[in-house]
C-alpha cells in the first residue's frame, strides 16, 4: 500500500438517492383549451440524482467512491444501479416506497414544469456491518442531505455522530432533513438554508455562518451565496469571504452537490478548508457558466477534472532583511483631504455612498509593490458592497512595520497607483500603526482584510464590532508576497 500523499483516498458519500429524468423537446405552440406550452418529445434521458449526482461529482483520479443510500426494488431503483454500477460503489439500505422521481420537462434549454414522484426514501433499517466498515475507513464523510429521511433516520444519526469525532465529515444539508451532527468537520447551506435555520432574513452570510456553527455544534460553516460567493466561519479567526468568478449566464441547478464535492474531495487530499473552499467556490461557478446539471446529463459529458488544492498559503515575513533607508520624506496628509491632489477623499466617497442607501468597503495594507494578491483581495472586497475604500500606511507606519528600506514607493505614488484601479474608489493614508481612529471617523460597513491575517488578532476588528460594523478576511494568492518579490530581486542581483 502506498503511503503518504501518494495513496488513494476514499469518500464516502451518504444521503437521498433520486433518478432524475429529462424530457426534452420542441415548443412551437400554445395547448388550444389551456395556457400552456405544448412540447413535441424528442428525448428522455435518466440519470442518478440528490446524492447519486454528488457521489459521481466525488470521481477523481485516486479517488474512490462509495456511495451509502436507500435503493428501492422497483423498476426506477432497478435503473439507477444499472446507472450508477461501473462507475462508484453503491451500498443500499432499505428504501421506504417508490423510487423517488424529479421529471424535468424542457425545451430551448428551459425547465417548464417538474414532476416529483416516489415515496418517502426513508432508510427502514440501521446501517449493516459493510456500511459501517466503509464509512470507518472513509478519509472523509460527504452528507449529502435531499430531504428524503435518511439523515432523521435514528440509527444513521448515530453511525455519524461516531464518525465525526475522528473522521472529516462534510454535511450538505436540506431544510426537510435532521440538524448535522455534532463535531462535523464543516457544513455547507445556501444563504436561503442558513437563514431558515437561524430564523433571521436580514443577518449577512458571515454573521449567519458564525451562528450556525454554535447552533450545529459544528466546526465550521460555509454559507454558499450563489454568485457572490461564499462565507466561511471557521474557529481562529474572522470569517473568511471567497468570491465566485463572475457568471454572465448559466444554470444554478446542481452548483450546491459541486460545492460540496469539490469540497470533501480537496479535504480528502490534504487541503485546508480555506483552500478546499476557494477550489469549490471556483467549481460551482464553473458548473453554472458550463450549463449546469442539465449539461453534465448530456451524453458524454467532459471528464471531471481533479479539484487539485491550491498550494499552501505562505505568510508574508514582515521582518525580512531590508536595504538602506529610503530617502523619501513622510507625506502628511490632513484625514480629510484626498490622498492624490484631484482625487475624492474617503469621506466624500463614504458621504456620497450613504446618500444613495449603499454600503462601504474598506480595507487596508501598505501596498508597497502592487502585484496580483493585492488585486486580488482588491476586487474580492469590492464586491462585498457599493464602493471600497483603501486605507494606506504612511511611509514611516511601513517604516515601523517593515524596517529600513521599505516602502520601496511613496505614499502619494502607492495611493495612485491604487486609484488606478477600477475596483477602487478612495484612498486614504494614516499615519498611525493601525486604522483603528480612521475606521472611527468613517465608519465603514465591511472592513475587509487577507486572509494571512487569519489566526491573529486584528487590533481594529474590535472598533469595527463596536460601531455595528462586519469584519471578514479575504482570500489572497500563495507565494504573492512584497517582501518576497524584493528578496528574490535582491537575491538576483547577487547572484
Amino acid at each position: 500500500m502506498t503511503a503518504g500523499r501518494d495513496r488513494r483516498r476514499h469518500v464516502v458519500v451518504i444521503g437521498d438517492l433520486l433518478l432524475d429524468v429529462d424530457l426534452t423537446g420542441r415548443s412551437e405552440r400554445l395547448c388550444p383549451d389551456a395556457p400552456a406550452p405544448v412540447v413535441d418529445l424528442e428525448e428522455r434521458r435518466e440519470s442518478p440524482g440528490g446524492a447519486g449526482l454528488t457521489a459521481l461529482l466525488c470521481r477523481a483520479p485516486r479517488v474512490d467512491v462509495t456511495l451509502v443510500a436507500p435503493v428501492s426494488g422497483d423498476d426506477a431503483g432497478r435503473r439507477l444501479r444499472e446507472l450508477l454500477d461501473g462507475k462508484i460503489r453503491l451500498l443500499e439500505l432499505d428504501h421506504d416506497g417508490g423510487t423517488r422521481t424529479k421529471t424535468r420537462v424542457r425545451a430551448a434549454g428551459q425547465t417548464l414544469l417538474r414532476l416529483d414522484s416516489g415515496g418517502s426514501g426513508r432508510p427502514l433499517a440501521p446501517p449493516n456491518r459493510e456500511v459501517r466498515r466503509a464509512l470507518a475507513a472513509a478519509d472523509v464523510v460527504l452528507v449529502s442531505d435531499y430531504g428524503g429521511g435518511t439523515t432523521s433516520h435514528p440509527a444513521v444519526r448515530e453511525v455519524l455522530t461516531d464518525i465525526a469525532r475522528r473522521t472529516p465529515v462534510v454535511w450538505d444539508p436540506h431544510p426537510r432533513g435532521g440538524p448535522p451532527v455534532p463535531g462535523v468537520a464543516v457544513v455547507s447551506p445556501n444563504q436561503a438554508e442558513a437563514r431558515a435555520a437561524v430564523g433571521d432574513s436580514q443577518l449577512p452570510p458571515e454573521e449567519l455562518a458564525s451562528r450556525l456553527r454554535e447552533t450545529w455544534a459544528a466546526r465550521a460553516v460555509c454559507v454558499t451565496a450563489g454568485e457572490s460567493g461564499a462565507y466561511l466561519s471557521a474557529p481562529g479567526g474572522e470569517p473568511l469571504y471567497v468570491p465566485s468568478q463572475s457568471v454572465a449566464a448559466g444554470d444554478p441547478c446542481g452548483a450546491g452537490d459541486r460545492f460540496a464535492a469539490t469540497l470533501a474531495v480537496c479535504l480528502a487530499q490534504g487541503a485546508l478548508l480555506s483552500e478546499a473552499v476557494v477550489v469549490a467556490v471556483d467549481a460551482a461557478s464553473s458548473w453554472v457558466a458550463a450549463g449546469g446539471a442539465a449539461a453534465y446529463r448530456q451524453p458524454n459529458p467532459n471528464p471531471e477534472p481533479e479539484p487539485e488544492p491550491k498550494p499552501k498559503p505562505k505568510t508574508s515575513p514582515s521582518r525580512a532583511p531590508h536595504g538602506q533607508p529610503h530617502p523619501d520624506a513622510v507625506i502628511m496628509k490632513s484625514p480629510f483631504a484626498p490622498a492624490v491632489d484631484g482625487a475624492p477623499s474617503a469621506q466624500q466617497v463614504v458621504h456620497e455612498i450613504r446618500s444613495r442607501g449603499g454600503h462601504v468597503v474598506a480595507t487596508g495594507g501598505c501596498f508597497d509593490v502592487l502585484h496580483a494578491g493585492h488585486v486580488s483581495c482588491l476586487q474580492a472586497a469590492r464586491r462585498m458592497g457599493d464602493g471600497l475604500v483603501v486605507l494606506l500606511n504612511s511611509d514611516e507606519s511601513v517604516r515601523r512595520s517593515k524596517g529600513d528600506g521599505r516602502p520601496v514607493n511613496t505614499a502619494e505614488d502607492r495611493a495612485r497607483v491604487l486609484l488606478g484601479l477600477g475596483c477602487v474608489d478612495a484612498v486614504e493614508i494614516f499615519e498611525d500603526d493601525d486604522p483603528s481612529a480612521t475606521l472611527e471617523r468613517l465608519r465603514p460597513d465591511v472592513w475587509a482584510k487577507g486572509a494571512d491575517y487569519g489566526g491573529a488578532v486584528l487590533p481594529e476588528a474590535e472598533v469595527v464590532r463596536g460601531y455595528g460594523g462586519r469584519v471578514v478576511l479575504l482570500p489572497y494568492l500563495a507565494g504573492r508576497s512584497t517582501t518576497r518579490i524584493l528578496n528574490d530581486l535582491i537575491n538576483e542581483e547577487v547572484r
